[in-house]
C-alpha cells in the first residue's frame, strides 16, 4: 500500500481532488483514482470527499493507494463461456465454484486469470487484481457478468450500476413456501456485528433493495426470481434468509442441516442488461440455469 500525505498550498487550492491525486500517482489512471476516492481510500481532513471536491488552502489529504507492483496476476488457459464480446465489453457466463478475482490465499484459477489469457486489453480502474471487473458474483453463484475492456467502458458501466439502471435478474431456489407471490425486501446491509465473515441486516447499513417474484411453488421449496435494485455483497442470500426463506445449499445463511450435498447456494445470475458504453444502445443477455441447478429443481418438484 502506497500512502501519500499532501497539504494544500496556494498553488494547488481550487484544484479538483482527483486531479491532484492523478498527478501524484502518475502510474494510475484518473478513473482508477476516482474509484479509490469513492471507496473511501482518500480522506480530506479525515473525511471522505467526492472526486470533484475543490481543495482549500491548508487541506490535509491522506491517500491509501495500492502499489501496482504489489501482486502479479498470471494469465491462465482456462475455458470461458463467453456469450458476447467486442472492443469495449465482454459478457461471460461464470460457472459455480469459480472465484471472480484473486484475493488472499486464492491467486489462481479465478475469472481474472482466465480473462488475462483470453483478452489483450482490460480496464485498469480496479487495479492489478481486478482488471476489467465491474461487478462480482459469489464463488458459488453461477451466471452472467459484464467485463470492461477499457477504462471508458468501465466508468460508464459502473455509473449504470450506481444509478440502478442495469438489469440484473437472478433465479434462486429457497426453503419453504412463500406467502406472497410478489414482494420487495428493503433492508440495509452491513458487516455482521460479531461474525465478520457474514453480512447482516443492520440498522444504519447501506441501502439494499431486492424485488422477488415466485416462479414455481413446490411442497417444501419455492423457485424465485430476484431482481436487484442495489447490489450489495451477499444481498439476495441475506435478504431471503431475513424473510425466513434462505437459499437451498447456503452453508452460511441457510439451514444448518442441508438436505442435499451441494457445493454452494442455489443461485444463478440469469439475465443481465445494460446500455453499451460506446454504441449507446440497450443490450440484454440471458443464460439458462445450469444442469446441477435443474437437477435439484426436478427433485423438489417431484416431492
Amino acid at each position: 500500500m502506497e500512502n501519500k500525505y499532501i497539504i494544500i498550498n496556494e498553488n494547488l487550492k481550487g484544484t479538483r481532488l482527483d486531479l491532484i491525486l492523478t498527478n501524484e500517482f502518475k502510474d494510475k489512471s484518473r478513473s482508477y483514482i476516482q474509484n479509490k476516492i469513492e471507496k473511501g481510500n482518500v480522506l480530506v481532513n479525515g473525511k471522505i470527499k467526492k472526486s470533484n471536491y475543490k481543495v482549500k488552502l491548508g487541506d490535509k489529504i491522506t491517500a491509501y493507494i495500492p502499489k501496482s507492483t504489489e501482486l502479479k496476476i498470471e494469465p491462465e488457459n482456462i475455458d470461458l463461456d463467453i456469450i458476447y464480446q467486442d472492443e469495449d465489453v465482454l459478457v461471460v457466463n461464470k460457472p459455480q465454484g469459480m472465484v471472480v478475482h484473486p484475493a488472499t490465499n486464492n491467486y489462481s484459477g479465478t475469472l481474472v486469470n482466465a480473462l488475462l489469457y483470453h483478452c489483450k486489453n482490460l480496464s485498469k480502474v480496479n487495479g492489478v487484481t481486478r482488471p476489467g471487473i465491474v461487478h462480482r458474483i459469489d464463488k458459488d453463484t453461477s451466471g452472467i457478468l459484464v467485463v470492461a475492456k477499457n477504462d471508458n467502458s468501465h466508468d460508464k458501466l459502473a455509473q449504470q450500476l450506481k444509478n440502478h439502471s442495469m438489469t440484473r435478474e437472478y433465479i434462486a431456489l429457497v426453503e419453504g413456501k412463500l406467502k406472497e407471490y410478489k414482494g420487495t425486501i428493503n433492508a440495509p446491509l452491513a458487516r455482521h456485528p460479531s461474525e465478520r465473515i457474514k453480512i447482516a441486516v443492520v440498522e444504519g447499513g447501506r441501502e439494499a433493495i431486492t424485488h422477488y417474484e415466485v416462479m414455481e411453488m413446490y411442497k417444501n421449496n419455492t423457485l424465485v426470481k430476484c431482481i436487484l435494485e442495489t447490489g450489495r455483497t451477499h444481498q439476495i442470500r441475506v435478504h431471503m434468509s431475513y424473510i425466513a426463506h434462505p437459499l437451498v445449499g447456503d452453508a452460511v445463511y441457510g439451514l444448518k442441516k442441508q438436505r442435499f450435498n451441494l457445493k454452494g447456494q442455489m443461485l444463478h445470475a440469469k439475465k443481465l442488461g445494460f446500455i453499451h458504453p460506446t454504441k449507446n444502445q440497450y443490450m440484454e443477455f440471458e443464460t439458462p440455469i445450469p444442469e446441477y441447478f435443474q437437477r435439484i429443481v426436478n427433485i423438489v418438484k417431484n416431492d
